[in-house]
Protein backbone atom coordinates (compact mmCIF):
# COMPACT_ATOMS: atom_id res chain seq x y z
CA UNK A 1 0.00 0.00 0.00
CA UNK A 2 1.21 3.49 -0.88
CA UNK A 3 -0.41 6.34 1.01
CA UNK A 4 2.40 8.81 1.43
CA UNK A 5 1.66 12.49 1.94
CA UNK A 6 4.69 14.71 2.02
CA UNK A 7 2.88 17.87 3.05
CA UNK A 8 -0.52 19.17 4.05
CA UNK A 9 -2.70 19.87 7.05
CA UNK A 10 -3.45 17.43 9.83
CA UNK A 11 -6.41 15.19 9.06
CA UNK A 12 -8.56 16.81 11.76
CA UNK A 13 -8.34 20.39 10.44
CA UNK A 14 -7.80 22.08 7.13
CA UNK A 15 -5.25 24.86 6.79
CA UNK A 16 -6.37 28.35 5.86
CA UNK A 17 -3.84 30.71 4.33
CA UNK A 18 -4.62 34.43 4.06
CA UNK A 19 -2.77 37.22 2.19
CA UNK A 20 -0.90 38.06 5.40
CA UNK A 21 0.72 34.61 5.39
CA UNK A 22 4.16 34.21 3.78
CA UNK A 23 2.88 31.07 2.03
CA UNK A 24 0.12 32.92 0.22
CA UNK A 25 2.01 34.20 -2.87
CA UNK A 26 3.25 30.73 -3.73
CA UNK A 27 -0.17 29.16 -3.29
CA UNK A 28 -2.01 31.57 -5.59
CA UNK A 29 0.52 31.19 -8.40
CA UNK A 30 -0.01 28.66 -11.15
CA UNK A 31 1.38 27.55 -14.48
CA UNK A 32 0.19 30.63 -16.41
CA UNK A 33 1.55 33.78 -14.78
CA UNK A 34 -0.80 35.93 -16.81
CA UNK A 35 -3.32 34.98 -14.13
CA UNK A 36 -2.55 35.18 -10.42
CA UNK A 37 -5.58 35.22 -8.15
CA UNK A 38 -6.19 37.30 -5.04
CA UNK A 39 -8.68 35.22 -3.06
CA UNK A 40 -9.61 36.17 0.49
CA UNK A 41 -8.00 32.91 1.56
CA UNK A 42 -6.68 29.60 0.30
CA UNK A 43 -8.06 26.46 1.92
CA UNK A 44 -5.67 23.50 1.80
CA UNK A 45 -7.78 20.35 1.89
CA UNK A 46 -6.19 17.12 3.06
CA UNK A 47 -9.38 15.05 3.23
CA UNK A 48 -12.84 14.86 1.70
CA UNK A 49 -14.20 16.18 5.01
CA UNK A 50 -12.09 19.32 4.54
CA UNK A 51 -13.67 19.82 1.12
CA UNK A 52 -17.16 19.48 2.58
CA UNK A 53 -16.34 22.00 5.28
CA UNK A 54 -14.87 24.49 2.80
CA UNK A 55 -17.85 24.26 0.45
CA UNK A 56 -20.40 24.67 3.21
CA UNK A 57 -18.61 27.71 4.56
CA UNK A 58 -18.21 29.38 1.16
CA UNK A 59 -21.76 28.74 -0.02
CA UNK A 60 -23.36 29.79 3.25
CA UNK A 61 -21.47 33.09 3.22
CA UNK A 62 -22.00 33.79 -0.47
CA UNK A 63 -18.33 33.52 -1.39
CA UNK A 64 -17.34 32.37 -4.88
CA UNK A 65 -15.16 29.27 -4.62
CA UNK A 66 -12.86 27.62 -7.15
CA UNK A 67 -10.89 24.40 -6.92
CA UNK A 68 -7.55 23.29 -8.29
CA UNK A 69 -5.23 20.32 -7.98
CA UNK A 70 -2.04 21.03 -9.92
CA UNK A 71 -2.61 24.66 -10.91
CA UNK A 72 -1.84 23.95 -14.57
CA UNK A 73 -4.89 25.62 -16.15
CA UNK A 74 -4.18 27.66 -19.30
CA UNK A 75 -6.91 30.23 -18.52
CA UNK A 76 -8.02 32.03 -15.33
CA UNK A 77 -10.55 29.44 -14.16
CA UNK A 78 -9.08 29.26 -10.65
CA UNK A 79 -7.64 32.78 -10.59
CA UNK A 80 -10.33 35.17 -11.81
CA UNK A 81 -10.77 38.33 -9.71
CA UNK A 82 -14.21 37.37 -8.35
CA UNK A 83 -12.97 34.15 -6.71
CA UNK A 84 -12.98 34.64 -2.94
CA UNK A 85 -11.92 31.13 -1.89
CA UNK A 86 -9.34 28.95 -3.58
CA UNK A 87 -9.76 25.32 -2.58
CA UNK A 88 -6.37 23.67 -3.06
CA UNK A 89 -6.31 19.87 -3.20
CA UNK A 90 -2.53 19.53 -3.47
CA UNK A 91 -2.22 17.83 -0.04
CA UNK A 92 -4.45 14.98 -1.28
CA UNK A 93 -1.76 12.81 -2.88
CA UNK A 94 -2.65 9.27 -1.81
CA UNK A 95 -2.25 6.31 -4.18
CA UNK A 96 -3.47 2.99 -2.78
CA UNK A 97 -5.30 -0.20 -3.65
CA UNK A 98 -8.93 -0.28 -2.54
CA UNK A 99 -10.06 -3.92 -2.15
CA UNK A 100 -13.73 -2.91 -1.85
CA UNK A 101 -13.67 -1.32 -5.30
CA UNK A 102 -11.11 -3.77 -6.70
CA UNK A 103 -9.42 -0.68 -8.09
CA UNK A 104 -6.47 1.60 -7.52
CA UNK A 105 -7.56 4.72 -5.67
CA UNK A 106 -5.80 7.97 -6.58
CA UNK A 107 -6.53 11.24 -4.80
CA UNK A 108 -7.20 14.29 -6.94
CA UNK A 109 -4.23 16.33 -5.72
CA UNK A 110 -1.67 13.75 -6.79
CA UNK A 111 0.46 14.95 -9.70
CA UNK A 112 1.45 12.75 -12.62
CA UNK A 113 4.99 12.88 -11.30
CA UNK A 114 3.73 11.20 -8.13
CA UNK A 115 1.27 8.78 -9.74
CA UNK A 116 3.61 7.18 -12.28
CA UNK A 117 6.25 5.94 -9.81
CA UNK A 118 3.62 5.00 -7.23
CA UNK A 119 1.80 2.72 -9.68
CA UNK A 120 5.00 1.25 -11.05
CA UNK A 121 6.84 0.70 -7.78
CA UNK A 122 3.90 -1.01 -6.12
CA UNK A 123 2.44 -3.09 -8.95
CA UNK A 124 4.36 -2.57 -12.19
CA UNK A 125 1.38 -0.91 -13.85
CA UNK A 126 0.70 2.47 -15.42
CA UNK A 127 -1.96 4.63 -17.04
CA UNK A 128 -1.94 6.37 -20.46
CA UNK A 129 -1.58 9.82 -18.95
CA UNK A 130 0.43 12.90 -19.89
CA UNK A 131 4.07 13.94 -19.92
CA UNK A 132 3.84 17.13 -17.85
CA UNK A 133 4.65 15.79 -14.41
CA UNK A 134 3.35 18.77 -12.41
CA UNK A 135 -0.21 18.35 -13.75
CA UNK A 136 -2.68 17.28 -11.06
CA UNK A 137 -4.98 14.32 -11.54
CA UNK A 138 -8.08 16.34 -10.66
CA UNK A 139 -7.94 18.41 -13.83
CA UNK A 140 -6.15 15.90 -16.06
CA UNK A 141 -8.61 13.04 -15.70
CA UNK A 142 -11.79 15.12 -15.87
CA UNK A 143 -10.65 16.50 -19.23
CA UNK A 144 -10.16 12.98 -20.58
CA UNK A 145 -6.45 12.54 -19.98
CA UNK A 146 -4.09 11.44 -22.74
CA UNK A 147 -0.41 10.88 -23.26
CA UNK A 148 2.42 8.77 -24.66
CA UNK A 149 0.62 5.43 -24.23
CA UNK A 150 -2.82 6.52 -25.43
CA UNK A 151 -2.40 5.10 -28.94
CA UNK A 152 -1.83 1.76 -27.23
CA UNK A 153 -4.20 1.95 -24.24
CA UNK A 154 -6.71 4.75 -24.90
CA UNK A 155 -7.49 7.72 -22.67
CA UNK A 156 -7.10 7.73 -18.91
CA UNK A 157 -10.89 7.86 -18.56
CA UNK A 158 -11.15 4.59 -20.46
CA UNK A 159 -9.70 3.07 -17.28
CA UNK A 160 -11.79 5.08 -14.82
CA UNK A 161 -14.04 2.86 -12.75
CA UNK A 162 -15.38 5.34 -10.21
CA UNK A 163 -15.06 8.86 -8.91
CA UNK A 164 -15.82 10.58 -5.60
CA UNK A 165 -17.35 14.03 -6.04
CA UNK A 166 -18.45 16.59 -3.47
CA UNK A 167 -21.45 18.40 -4.92
CA UNK A 168 -23.67 21.18 -3.58
CA UNK A 169 -27.32 20.16 -3.37
CA UNK A 170 -30.36 22.43 -3.95
CA UNK A 171 -30.37 23.35 -0.26
CA UNK A 172 -26.83 24.69 -0.55
CA UNK A 173 -25.21 21.91 1.45
CA UNK A 174 -22.19 19.85 0.40
CA UNK A 175 -22.87 16.19 -0.30
CA UNK A 176 -20.36 13.41 -1.00
CA UNK A 177 -21.25 11.08 -3.86
CA UNK A 178 -19.48 8.10 -5.39
CA UNK A 179 -20.33 7.45 -9.03
CA UNK A 180 -19.25 4.35 -10.96
CA UNK A 181 -19.45 3.11 -14.54
CA UNK A 182 -21.77 0.28 -13.49
CA UNK A 183 -24.89 0.40 -15.70
CA UNK A 184 -27.26 0.33 -12.71
CA UNK A 185 -25.47 3.02 -10.70
CA UNK A 186 -27.95 5.84 -9.97
CA UNK A 187 -25.10 8.33 -10.35
CA UNK A 188 -23.66 6.84 -13.52
CA UNK A 189 -24.33 10.08 -15.42
CA UNK A 190 -22.07 11.90 -12.96
CA UNK A 191 -19.32 9.35 -13.63
CA UNK A 192 -19.89 9.86 -17.35
CA UNK A 193 -19.59 13.65 -17.04
CA UNK A 194 -16.23 13.22 -15.33
CA UNK A 195 -14.84 11.26 -18.30
CA UNK A 196 -14.08 14.37 -20.35
CA UNK A 197 -16.63 16.96 -19.27
CA UNK A 198 -13.87 19.18 -17.86
CA UNK A 199 -12.98 20.32 -14.36
CA UNK A 200 -14.79 23.00 -12.40
CA UNK A 201 -18.24 22.15 -13.77
CA UNK A 202 -20.17 19.84 -11.47
CA UNK A 203 -18.45 19.55 -8.09
CA UNK A 204 -15.11 18.91 -6.42
CA UNK A 205 -13.52 15.61 -7.44
CA UNK A 206 -11.60 14.23 -4.47
CA UNK A 207 -10.57 10.77 -5.65
CA UNK A 208 -10.60 8.43 -8.62
CA UNK A 209 -10.69 4.63 -8.76
CA UNK A 210 -8.85 3.17 -11.73
CA UNK A 211 -9.51 -0.26 -13.20
CA UNK A 212 -9.40 -1.24 -16.87
CA UNK A 213 -12.77 -2.39 -18.28
CA UNK A 214 -11.47 -5.87 -19.15
CA UNK A 215 -9.62 -6.38 -15.85
CA UNK A 216 -10.70 -9.17 -13.53
CA UNK A 217 -9.74 -10.48 -10.12
CA UNK A 218 -8.34 -8.73 -7.06
CA UNK A 219 -4.64 -8.52 -7.89
CA UNK A 220 -3.83 -4.79 -8.43
CA UNK A 221 -0.93 -5.75 -10.72
CA UNK A 222 -3.54 -7.03 -13.19
CA UNK A 223 -6.08 -4.24 -13.00
CA UNK A 224 -4.30 -1.62 -15.12
CA UNK A 225 -1.99 -1.78 -18.16
CA UNK A 226 1.44 -3.24 -17.53
CA UNK A 227 4.16 -0.65 -17.84
CA UNK A 228 6.77 -1.26 -20.54
CA UNK A 229 10.04 -2.60 -19.18
CA UNK A 230 12.24 -0.55 -21.50
CA UNK A 231 11.55 2.37 -23.80
CA UNK A 232 13.31 3.15 -27.06
CA UNK A 233 13.42 6.91 -27.53
CA UNK A 234 14.48 8.84 -30.61
CA UNK A 235 15.21 12.58 -30.65
CA UNK A 236 15.55 14.29 -34.00
CA UNK A 237 16.41 17.94 -34.62
CA UNK A 238 16.33 19.95 -37.84
CA UNK A 239 17.99 23.35 -38.03
CA UNK A 240 16.12 26.40 -39.28
CA UNK A 241 19.31 27.46 -41.08
CA UNK A 242 18.57 27.16 -44.77
CA UNK A 243 15.06 25.79 -44.20
CA UNK A 244 12.50 27.23 -46.61
CA UNK A 245 8.82 27.58 -45.83
CA UNK A 246 8.10 25.03 -48.56
CA UNK A 247 10.43 22.48 -46.93
CA UNK A 248 8.85 23.05 -43.53
CA UNK A 249 5.36 22.66 -44.96
CA UNK A 250 6.43 19.38 -46.56
CA UNK A 251 7.98 18.16 -43.29
CA UNK A 252 4.82 18.92 -41.32
CA UNK A 253 2.60 17.44 -44.02
CA UNK A 254 4.65 14.26 -44.13
CA UNK A 255 4.51 13.89 -40.35
CA UNK A 256 0.74 14.36 -40.26
CA UNK A 257 0.32 12.11 -43.27
CA UNK A 258 2.23 9.32 -41.56
CA UNK A 259 -0.13 9.56 -38.59
CA UNK A 260 -3.17 9.71 -40.85
CA UNK A 261 -2.17 6.35 -42.35
CA UNK A 262 -0.74 4.70 -39.23
CA UNK A 263 -3.31 5.25 -36.49
CA UNK A 264 -5.92 2.55 -37.03
CA UNK A 265 -7.01 0.64 -33.93
CA UNK A 266 -4.78 -2.33 -33.17
CA UNK A 267 -2.16 -1.77 -35.86
CA UNK A 268 1.53 -2.17 -34.92
CA UNK A 269 2.31 1.49 -35.59
CA UNK A 270 0.06 2.58 -32.72
CA UNK A 271 2.74 1.32 -30.34
CA UNK A 272 4.71 4.39 -31.41
CA UNK A 273 4.00 7.84 -29.97
CA UNK A 274 5.61 11.03 -31.20
CA UNK A 275 5.61 14.76 -30.64
CA UNK A 276 6.68 17.16 -33.40
CA UNK A 277 7.50 20.60 -31.99
CA UNK A 278 7.54 23.05 -34.87
CA UNK A 279 9.19 25.99 -33.15
CA UNK A 280 9.33 29.51 -34.51
CA UNK A 281 12.37 30.40 -36.57
CA UNK A 282 13.76 32.42 -33.64
CA UNK A 283 14.22 29.15 -31.69
CA UNK A 284 16.65 27.92 -34.34
CA UNK A 285 15.36 24.33 -34.53
CA UNK A 286 12.41 22.07 -35.20
CA UNK A 287 12.42 18.87 -33.11
CA UNK A 288 10.66 15.55 -32.74
CA UNK A 289 10.60 12.98 -29.96
CA UNK A 290 9.34 9.48 -30.74
CA UNK A 291 9.06 6.62 -28.25
CA UNK A 292 8.09 2.97 -28.45
CA UNK A 293 8.13 -0.02 -26.12
CA UNK A 294 11.42 -1.71 -26.95
CA UNK A 295 9.76 -5.13 -26.62
CA UNK A 296 7.52 -4.40 -29.62
CA UNK A 297 8.67 -6.44 -32.62
CA UNK A 298 10.79 -4.34 -34.98
CA UNK A 299 10.65 -1.32 -32.66
CA UNK A 300 13.77 0.22 -34.20
CA UNK A 301 12.45 -0.43 -37.71
CA UNK A 302 9.19 1.31 -36.80
CA UNK A 303 11.07 4.44 -35.68
CA UNK A 304 13.18 4.42 -38.82
CA UNK A 305 10.19 4.01 -41.11
CA UNK A 306 8.48 6.99 -39.54
CA UNK A 307 11.54 9.23 -39.90
CA UNK A 308 12.09 8.31 -43.53
CA UNK A 309 8.45 9.10 -44.30
CA UNK A 310 8.75 12.48 -42.55
CA UNK A 311 11.85 13.69 -44.42
CA UNK A 312 10.77 12.37 -47.82
CA UNK A 313 10.99 15.08 -50.45
CA UNK A 314 12.00 17.82 -48.01
CA UNK A 315 15.68 17.95 -48.86
CA UNK A 316 16.33 18.42 -45.14
CA UNK A 317 19.11 16.72 -43.25
CA UNK A 318 18.87 16.15 -39.53
CA UNK A 319 21.30 18.13 -37.40
CA UNK A 320 20.81 15.70 -34.49
CA UNK A 321 19.45 12.15 -34.50
CA UNK A 322 19.94 10.10 -31.34
CA UNK A 323 18.40 6.94 -29.93
CA UNK A 324 18.54 5.45 -26.47
CA UNK A 325 16.95 2.51 -24.71
CA UNK A 326 16.18 3.14 -21.06
CA UNK A 327 14.18 1.56 -18.24
CA UNK A 328 10.57 2.69 -17.99
CA UNK A 329 11.04 4.85 -14.92
CA UNK A 330 14.23 6.51 -16.16
CA UNK A 331 13.90 10.19 -17.04
CA UNK A 332 12.94 9.56 -20.65
CA UNK A 333 9.60 11.32 -20.99
CA UNK A 334 9.60 14.81 -22.49
CA UNK A 335 8.14 17.27 -20.01
CA UNK A 336 7.38 20.89 -20.82
CA UNK A 337 5.79 22.21 -17.70
CA UNK A 338 5.81 24.70 -14.87
CA UNK A 339 7.74 25.14 -12.61
CA UNK A 340 10.55 24.57 -15.12
CA UNK A 341 9.53 28.01 -16.46
CA UNK A 342 8.49 29.61 -13.15
CA UNK A 343 7.54 33.02 -14.54
CA UNK A 344 6.08 31.96 -17.88
CA UNK A 345 3.12 33.78 -19.39
CA UNK A 346 1.13 31.82 -21.93
CA UNK A 347 -1.63 31.74 -24.50
CA UNK A 348 -2.41 28.32 -25.94
CA UNK A 349 -4.96 27.07 -28.44
CA UNK A 350 -5.75 23.59 -29.67
CA UNK A 351 -7.40 21.50 -32.33
CA UNK A 352 -8.01 17.85 -33.18
CA UNK A 353 -7.06 16.60 -36.65
CA UNK A 354 -8.82 13.72 -38.37
CA UNK A 355 -6.36 13.83 -41.25
CA UNK A 356 -3.44 15.81 -42.60
CA UNK A 357 -4.00 19.58 -42.76
CA UNK A 358 -4.85 21.05 -46.15
CA UNK A 359 -2.15 22.57 -48.35
CA UNK A 360 -3.38 26.06 -47.39
CA UNK A 361 -3.16 25.19 -43.69
CA UNK A 362 0.36 23.80 -44.08
CA UNK A 363 1.43 26.94 -45.93
CA UNK A 364 -0.06 29.11 -43.18
CA UNK A 365 1.78 27.16 -40.47
CA UNK A 366 5.05 27.54 -42.35
CA UNK A 367 4.47 31.26 -42.97
CA UNK A 368 3.76 32.14 -39.36
CA UNK A 369 6.54 30.03 -37.88
CA UNK A 370 9.02 31.23 -40.47
CA UNK A 371 8.17 34.92 -40.04
CA UNK A 372 11.42 36.74 -39.32
CA UNK A 373 9.45 39.82 -38.25
CA UNK A 374 8.25 38.11 -35.06
CA UNK A 375 10.52 36.82 -32.31
CA UNK A 376 9.61 34.33 -29.59
CA UNK A 377 11.69 31.15 -29.27
CA UNK A 378 8.84 29.49 -27.33
CA UNK A 379 6.23 30.10 -30.03
CA UNK A 380 5.34 26.88 -31.80
CA UNK A 381 2.78 24.39 -32.95
CA UNK A 382 3.02 20.98 -31.28
CA UNK A 383 1.62 18.04 -33.24
CA UNK A 384 1.05 15.08 -30.93
CA UNK A 385 0.30 11.55 -32.10
CA UNK A 386 -3.23 10.46 -31.26
CA UNK A 387 -5.72 7.84 -32.44
CA UNK A 388 -5.12 4.14 -32.11
CA UNK A 389 -6.92 2.67 -29.09
CA UNK A 390 -8.42 6.08 -28.29
CA UNK A 391 -10.63 5.55 -31.33
CA UNK A 392 -11.84 2.13 -30.21
CA UNK A 393 -14.40 3.84 -27.94
CA UNK A 394 -17.60 5.46 -29.17
CA UNK A 395 -18.00 9.26 -29.06
CA UNK A 396 -20.85 9.08 -26.54
CA UNK A 397 -19.54 6.23 -24.36
CA UNK A 398 -17.62 8.86 -22.40
CA UNK A 399 -17.86 12.64 -22.39
CA UNK A 400 -14.69 12.74 -24.54
CA UNK A 401 -16.39 13.08 -27.91
CA UNK A 402 -13.39 13.19 -30.26
CA UNK A 403 -12.85 9.51 -30.98
CA UNK A 404 -11.72 9.41 -34.60
CA UNK A 405 -8.86 11.91 -34.64
CA UNK A 406 -5.20 11.05 -35.27
CA UNK A 407 -3.40 14.22 -34.09
CA UNK A 408 -3.74 16.80 -31.35
CA UNK A 409 -2.42 20.21 -32.37
CA UNK A 410 -1.43 22.84 -29.82
CA UNK A 411 -0.71 26.40 -30.96
CA UNK A 412 1.41 28.32 -28.50
CA UNK A 413 2.59 31.88 -28.16
CA UNK A 414 3.72 31.09 -24.65
CA UNK A 415 6.82 31.37 -22.55
CA UNK A 416 7.38 35.10 -22.32
CA UNK A 417 7.91 36.68 -18.91
CA UNK A 418 7.10 40.41 -19.11
CA UNK A 419 3.52 41.74 -18.95
CA UNK A 420 4.50 44.34 -21.55
CA UNK A 421 4.89 41.51 -24.05
CA UNK A 422 1.39 40.14 -23.52
CA UNK A 423 -0.34 42.00 -26.32
CA UNK A 424 2.26 41.22 -28.98
CA UNK A 425 2.42 37.48 -28.25
CA UNK A 426 -1.29 36.95 -27.68
CA UNK A 427 -2.11 38.79 -30.88
CA UNK A 428 0.36 36.63 -32.82
CA UNK A 429 -1.08 33.30 -31.69
CA UNK A 430 -4.65 34.53 -32.18
CA UNK A 431 -3.95 35.53 -35.78
CA UNK A 432 -1.99 32.32 -36.38
CA UNK A 433 -4.87 30.15 -35.21
CA UNK A 434 -7.50 32.22 -37.02
CA UNK A 435 -5.63 31.98 -40.30
CA UNK A 436 -4.97 28.24 -40.04
CA UNK A 437 -8.74 27.78 -39.72
CA UNK A 438 -9.71 30.62 -42.07
CA UNK A 439 -11.98 28.34 -44.13
CA UNK A 440 -14.09 27.47 -41.06
CA UNK A 441 -14.52 30.80 -39.30
CA UNK A 442 -11.20 30.89 -37.48
CA UNK A 443 -11.81 27.76 -35.38
CA UNK A 444 -11.48 23.96 -35.91
CA UNK A 445 -15.10 23.19 -36.79
CA UNK A 446 -15.73 19.43 -36.91
CA UNK A 447 -15.52 18.24 -40.49
CA UNK A 448 -13.34 16.24 -42.85
CA UNK A 449 -10.05 17.59 -41.45
CA UNK A 450 -10.73 19.03 -37.98
CA UNK A 451 -12.76 17.79 -35.03
CA UNK A 452 -13.04 20.64 -32.57
CA UNK A 453 -10.81 21.33 -29.59
CA UNK A 454 -9.71 19.91 -26.23
CA UNK A 455 -11.28 21.24 -23.04
CA UNK A 456 -8.12 20.61 -20.99
CA UNK A 457 -6.43 23.18 -23.25
CA UNK A 458 -9.15 25.80 -22.69
CA UNK A 459 -9.26 28.89 -24.88
CA UNK A 460 -11.86 31.54 -24.06
CA UNK A 461 -11.49 32.99 -27.57
CA UNK A 462 -13.65 30.14 -28.84
CA UNK A 463 -16.58 31.82 -27.08
CA UNK A 464 -15.69 35.27 -28.49
CA UNK A 465 -17.44 36.17 -31.77
CA UNK A 466 -14.50 38.40 -32.63
CA UNK A 467 -12.32 35.29 -32.99
CA UNK A 468 -14.93 32.61 -33.66
CA UNK A 469 -16.92 33.70 -36.72
CA UNK A 470 -17.99 30.16 -37.63
CA UNK A 471 -21.46 30.29 -36.14
CA UNK A 472 -20.56 27.08 -34.27
CA UNK A 473 -20.83 27.41 -30.50
CA UNK A 474 -17.76 26.96 -28.30
CA UNK A 475 -19.37 24.02 -26.51
CA UNK A 476 -19.88 22.18 -29.80
CA UNK A 477 -16.17 22.57 -30.54
CA UNK A 478 -15.31 21.00 -27.18
CA UNK A 479 -18.12 18.52 -26.58
CA UNK A 480 -19.93 18.07 -29.91
CA UNK A 481 -23.17 16.13 -29.42
CA UNK A 482 -22.42 15.34 -25.77
CA UNK A 483 -23.14 18.87 -24.56
CA UNK A 484 -26.92 18.49 -23.93
CA UNK A 485 -26.27 15.50 -21.69
CA UNK A 486 -23.60 17.43 -19.82
CA UNK A 487 -26.13 20.22 -19.30
CA UNK A 488 -28.58 17.77 -17.76
CA UNK A 489 -25.86 16.50 -15.41
CA UNK A 490 -25.10 20.11 -14.50
CA UNK A 491 -28.74 20.79 -13.71
CA UNK A 492 -29.02 17.72 -11.50
CA UNK A 493 -25.74 17.94 -9.58
CA UNK A 494 -24.97 21.67 -9.51
CA UNK A 495 -28.39 23.32 -9.56
CA UNK A 496 -27.06 26.47 -7.86
CA UNK A 497 -24.25 26.88 -10.43
CA UNK A 498 -21.62 26.99 -7.70
CA UNK A 499 -18.95 25.61 -10.01
CA UNK A 500 -18.49 27.91 -12.94
CA UNK A 501 -15.90 29.65 -15.09
CA UNK A 502 -15.75 31.29 -18.53
CA UNK A 503 -16.14 27.98 -20.38
CA UNK A 504 -18.21 26.05 -17.85
CA UNK A 505 -21.13 23.86 -18.78
CA UNK A 506 -24.29 25.93 -18.55
CA UNK A 507 -27.58 24.57 -17.17
CA UNK A 508 -30.27 23.96 -19.79
CA UNK A 509 -32.20 27.09 -20.73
Amino acid sequence: MIDEQTHGPPVDAATTVTPADARYPGLVEGFNHRFTGRPEYVRLAGTTAHVVEALNEAVSTGRRIAVRSGGHCFEDFSASPDIAVLLDLSPMTGVRYDPRMRAVEVEAGATLGRVYPALYDAWGVTIPAGTCFEVGMGGHVTGGGYGHLSRRYGLVVDHLYAVEVVVVNPAGRAEVLVATREPDDPHRDLWWAMTGGGGGNFGVVTRFWLRSPDADGVDPSRLLPRAPERIRRRDVVWSWDGMSEAALARLVGNYCGWLEHNSAVGTPATNLWSNLIVSHRSAGVVSMTAVVDDAVPDAEKLLEGQLQAIVDGTGLATSTDTQEVVPWMASWMPSYSWPSDPQGRHKHKAGYLRRCPTDNQLATIARYLGDAGYTNPMACVVLTAFGGQVNAVGPDATASAQRDSVIKATYSGGGWQLPDDDERNIDWVRRFYRDVYADTGGVPVPGAVSDGSYISYPDVDLADPAWNTSGVAWHTLYYKGNYPRLQRVKQRYDPRDVFRHRLSVRPPA
